[in-house]
């Protein structure tokens, strides 16, 4: 009778040779600053602005759930326009902040904006040496205007 040989935890000796094979293969990983990649189509990266068609309404700000926008602004008097009827006001932008370091990316600010001032742009390299300077003013946010792709066309 010849006995066999057991080898304890042949489990162990499986997991050992997968993690051998593992460590000599090369990884699937893009190495970011030699290689960059393409961001698809309209995929989120930071929220740009549209000064001209912001109108002050604060709606995004209410709504983001971090409190991450900070909004303000002042009436000016645009001047009567029949005798005797009230002077018209217009709201006008004066600080329109968004804390990055805060910012969730949920997309509600954009989503509830009535008057189409913000747009997801595909930019994400927007990275500071130091989290206080993740809030960017509205001079940073309308320069990332120019990266917002078209909208897809309508289905017929």
């Amino acid at each position: 009778m010849s006995k066999s040989i057991n080898f304890p935890f042949p489990g162990l000796f499986r997991g050992m040779g997968l993690t051998l094979k593992t460590m000599v293969k090369r990884a699937p990983v893009t190495m970011y600053p030699e290689v960059q990649e393409v961001p698809v189509p309209r995929a989120r990266g930071v929220i740009s602005l549209d000064v001209d068609n912001c109108t002050v309404c604060m709606l995004c700000a209410r709504e983001c759930p971090d409190w991450c926008i900070y909004i303000e602004g002042h009436k000016e008097e645009k001047g009567e326009t029949k005798p005797g009827a009230r002077m018209r006001t217009k709201n006008l932008l004066d600080r329109f902040d968004i804390d990055y370091g805060l910012c969730m990316y949920c997309g509600i600010c954009v989503e509830v904006c009535p008057f189409d001032a913000l747009f997801w742009t595909p930019e994400y390299e927007y990275s500071e040496p130091r989290v206080a300077d993740l809030l960017h003013n509205k001079e940073k946010l309308t320069e990332w205007l120019a990266t917002v792709p078209e909208n897809p066309a309508l289905e017929s």
